[in-house]
C-alpha cells in the first residue's frame, strides 16, 4: 500500500490519501482521542503521541499535530497507522456516518436548503482539496454558522475563505444571507 500525503494551507495538518475509499459518504471530525470511540482508524491514529486532531473524508485523512510536535518525526508513525488500520481489515467507522449539516427547520428552511446546496456543490469540494470540510450549523436573522473541520480548524486563511469566499458565495446566490460566521 503506497499512502500519498499533501500538505495543507494549515501548517498543523497534513492530508494522508491512501488510495482506498476512507468513508463511503459523509466526514467524520475527532478534535480529541476520547471523542474517537466509534472509529478504529482514528483510535489508532491517535494512539500516536503528538496526534491533535482526526479529520476522516471521503478518500483521505486529515491528521492534525501539536505545536510541540514535529512533522518529520510524526508523519512516519502516522503512515504506519493508517497503513496498519488498512492491513487489519476493520472499518473506518463502526455503524452509521452521522450527516454532515445540522438540521433547521422553521420558516427559513427554504433558505437553509439553499444554503446547504451551494455548501455543498461549490463549497465542500474545494475544501475537501485542502483536506478539511465546511459544514452548516446554523442560519439566524441573515446570519450563517459554519463548521470548519479538518485542516479548516485553526487554519490562518479560514477567515479569509470564510468572509471572502463563502461569505460573498451565499450573498450572491441568497439575498437573505448578510454574514457568516464560524463556530467552535
Amino acid at each position: 500500500m503506497f499512502i500519498q500525503t499533501e500538505t495543507t494551507p494549515n501548517p498543523a495538518t497534513l492530508k494522508f490519501l491512501p488510495g482506498e475509499t476512507v468513508l463511503g459518504s459523509g466526514t467524520a471530525d475527532f478534535t480529541e482521542a476520547g471523542t474517537a470511540a466509534a472509529s478504529p482508524l482514528a483510535r489508532r491514529i491517535f494512539a500516536v503521541p503528538g496526534v491533535t486532531g482526526v479529520f476522516l473524508g471521503s478518500d483521505f485523512v486529515t491528521v492534525t499535530k501539536a505545536d510541540s510536535a514535529v512533522w518529520d518525526h510524526l508523519k512516519p508513525s502516522v503512515l504506519g497507522a493508517i497503513m496498519e488500520h488498512y492491513q487489519s481489515g476493520a472499518p473506518a467507522i463502526e455503524g452509521v456516518a452521522q450527516s454532515a449539516h445540522n438540521d433547521q427547520a422553521g420558516p427559513d428552511a427554504g433558505i437553509v436548503e439553499q444554503i446547504k446546496e451551494l455548501l455543498d456543490t461549490r463549497v465542500r469540494p474545494a475544501v475537501a482539496q485542502d483536506g478539511g470540510d465546511i459544514t452548516f450549523h446554523g442560519f439566524d436573522r441573515g446570519v450563517v454558522y459554519l463548521h470548519m473541520q479538518g485542516a479548516c480548524a485553526g487554519c490562518p486563511s479560514s477567515t479569509l475563505t470564510l468572509k471572502m469566499g463563502i461569505e460573498n458565495l451565499l450573498r450572491h446566490y441568497i439575498p437573505e444571507v448578510t454574514e457568516v460566521r464560524p463556530v467552535g
